[in-house]
């Protein structure tokens, strides 16, 4: 049962984190080929601008890159195609709703596999200010001086 259910991380969309503010997180699966999987098993997966959109009814997932793997030939698809995700249309229509209302953005957050099956993390997100970033490169600094200070008093 540990293994059916364990959770193997394996790209995570660091930019989202420093772009945006994460309100709510979700969980879907993804529609993906054959060779796609084993190209995601060697984490060559990239997120970094990739977004989520809703289109006639179906969520799908757009610049996410998946390299093509090596030994797939005819099978590869393309890198860049357009993957629908999977997840319960109640959700997807609630989703729908708060980015037109809201003006708020879907975005990944990371890539894993739970047991078998390839997963993405989705956040409900809202943009960051060029002030809101530099409030939280300042915080950040100041949580490593206080770490490094601690540091230097125990030793």
């Amino acid at each position: 049962m540990a293994e059916k259910d364990s959770i193997k991380t394996v790209a995570t969309n660091k930019k989202a984190y420093h772009d945006y503010f994460v309100e709510e997180r979700f969980e879907a699966g993804i529609s993906l080929s054959g060779t796609e999987v084993k190209s995601i098993r060697l984490s060559r997966v990239n997120l970094k601008d990739s977004y989520c959109f809703v289109r006639d009814g179906v969520l799908l997932v757009h610049g996410m890159h998946i390299s093509p793997y090596d030994k797939g030939n005819i099978f590869n698809k393309d890198p860049m195609r357009d993957r629908p995700l999977l997840m319960h249309k109640r959700e997807i229509m609630r989703l729908y709703g708060r980015i037109r209302q809201d003006g708020m953005a879907l975005i990944p957050l990371s890539v894993y596999f739970k047991g078998p099956r390839v997963k993405l993390e989705l956040g409900l997100c809202k943009g960051k200010k060029l002030h809101d970033k530099r409030e939280a490169a300042a915080e950040r600094d100041a949580v490593r001086e206080m770490a490094k200070s601690i540091k230097e008093k125990n030793a």
